[in-house]
């Protein structure tokens, strides 16, 4: 549920204030992108990444940026001190405006900046996915773009819930695992980790970056390699990541049985809390001085 304070463009306002055009053309078309932060201990972790990663998105889908990252983080920590969130996830958004002929004359910034916070979403410690061929195009030019265009993601999660599924293995146009509907994937076979390249159309995702250079410090090889549904149900180990979920551990993929929990996703959990931690305890010392 969304917390009762948002940012929209220059003003921290309760949500029910915060007014969204309907001659919004960027918003109605799609045409923007966001990004999901952690927040631990009140701090948002990671920002920079994040922040690296719109400015990409930002450039492949021609949408100017007229904030700072600096300017667009003091307004993210007013939202979170607003909601007096410690633990949980927030959200910023890009909106485009000036695109297409459905607009309003009213006066408009050519981009919508809006951020918001939430609760941790609840999740099963053990997951069951289901698999979507053509989930993912990989050949788009707008392939691994975090858009708010996000239909396809939300009407596969829902359909696979409706069968009792918690994810869904994206397959790209190659019939090969590019991601799921908001998490990366990952396979353990042989004692190494394998993951889907960024050419198979998944998302580079901020944990999935993370891990790859984390994983050396426990003696684990990361290899990014194209992955098929076969790879996967043949695995020692599959477990998916995302930002407000950190590492899950997978039990089922389309009916197929995968050994879980499994002590290589245990391991890199910790791992990865241990980096969470250190960010989060270096900002917060460096907002004392």
């Amino acid at each position: 549920m969304i917390h009762p304070y948002v940012f929209h463009n220059e003003s921290l306002l309760p949500i029910e204030k915060v007014r969204l055009s309907p001659g919004q053309a960027g918003l109605i078309c799609g045409w923007g992108i966001f990004t999901t932060l952690r927040i631990s201990r009140g701090e948002a972790f990671a920002y920079e990444r994040h922040w690296r990663r719109l400015e990409k998105d930002a450039a492949i889908i021609r949408l100017p940026i007229p904030y700072t990252a600096a300017k667009v983080r003091v307004h993210l920590h007013e939202v979170i001190r607003a909601n007096s969130v410690t633990e949980g996830c927030a959200r910023i958004y890009l909106v485009y405006n000036s695109v297409g002929f459905w607009q309003s004359a009213e006066q408009r910034p050519p981009v919508d900046l809006i951020i918001y916070s939430a609760g941790l979403p609840e999740h099963r410690e053990i997951l069951r996915l289901a698999l979507r061929e053509h989930g993912r195009h990989a050949a788009s030019p707008l392939s691994g773009v975090k858009t708010i265009s996000w239909l396809n993601n939300v009407w596969a999660i829902a359909e696979a819930n409706k069968e009792g599924f918690d994810e869904v293995v994206m397959l790209n146009e190659r019939g090969e695992a590019a991601e799921c509907t908001s998490a990366n994937i990952f396979a353990v076979k042989e004692g190494k980790i394998l993951t889907p390249p960024l050419n198979s159309g998944c998302l580079e995702g901020v944990t999935r970056g993370i891990l790859l250079e984390i994983a050396p410090e426990a003696g684990l090889s990361v290899i990014e390699r194209s992955l098929r549904p076969e790879d996967l149900y043949s695995s020692e180990e599959v477990f998916i990541s995302s930002t407000n979920r950190n590492l899950i551990n997978v039990g089922e993929i389309a009916g197929h049985a995968i050994p879980a929990p499994g002590p290589v996703c245990t391991r890199l959990n910790e791992l990865f809390d241990a980096y969470v931690s250190d960010y989060v305890s270096r900002r917060l010392a460096s907002a004392v001085k």
